[in-house]
């Protein structure tokens, strides 16, 4: 599945780097930036963690139709979990020093997605209050695709160094298109006929139901 697949890259980074900050032998290069305080990077990677692996299975229509009452639980972790994810961000951009190689654009590219994303997760849990279930998932949607970029981010910047070359501001838009492309993605699905095919209900319960 290609959600796992980009799920795998940053997962594997963060892991790695989890393993380091511990101890453990530095497989990935050091980064001194996060020696002195390390908590926000730890929250940042152990949230995302749990927002994209029990995300996969949030954006499984057919798990999700079998496992209401567990969705709307696993929901609620979600939503917390992806807050964790975008405030970390937020303030690792704000408060860090700036990763080497990195511009202006890229700062402000992450403060742009970082409000992006939390913003898009409230506005999909206040959806799900008021029982607008199609409002609420796409909402949901477009918060996955922006958590879900650094694994875009890998394939962006390595096509956009074999184009460009070398550069702050070509590896900034690169990353910057990651970003750009899933929400590109998340778009056209919500927009596709099969996407807009109002939902039979099943019942009282599904009425609801968290998506």
């Amino acid at each position: 599945m290609a959600l796992v697949a980009l799920s795998a890259i940053p997962l594997t980074a963060g892991a790695l780097r989890l393993i380091q900050l511990a101890g453990g032998p530095a497989v990935i290069p050091a980064d001194h930036r996060f020696t002195g305080l390390p908590l926000p990077l730890v929250v940042h990677i152990v949230g995302a963690t749990m927002y994209l692996l029990v995300g996969i299975l949030q954006l499984m229509p057919r798990f999700r139709r079998r496992h209401l009452a567990w969705h709307r639980r696993a929901g609620r972790v979600l939503a917390v979990a992806g807050l964790l994810v975008a405030a970390s961000a937020l303030w690792m951009t704000l408060f860090y020093e700036a990763q080497p190689g990195t511009g202006g654009l890229l700062y402000v590219l992450r403060l742009v997605f970082g409000s992006a994303m939390a913003a898009c997760l409230v506005l999909g849990s206040t959806a799900v209050r008021r029982r607008d279930i199609a409002a609420h998932r796409a909402w949901m949607i477009r918060a996955y695709a922006i958590g879900l970029a650094a694994g875009t981010q890998a394939f962006t910047e390595g096509i956009g160094g074999a184009i460009f070359g070398p550069g702050v501001l070509a590896a900034d838009l690169a990353k910057g298109a990651g970003w750009v492309i899933n929400l590109a993605v998340a778009e056209w699905a919500l927009r596709s006929p099969a996407r807009r095919r109002p939902a039979l209900p099943t019942g009282p319960q599904q009425t609801g139901a968290p998506s």
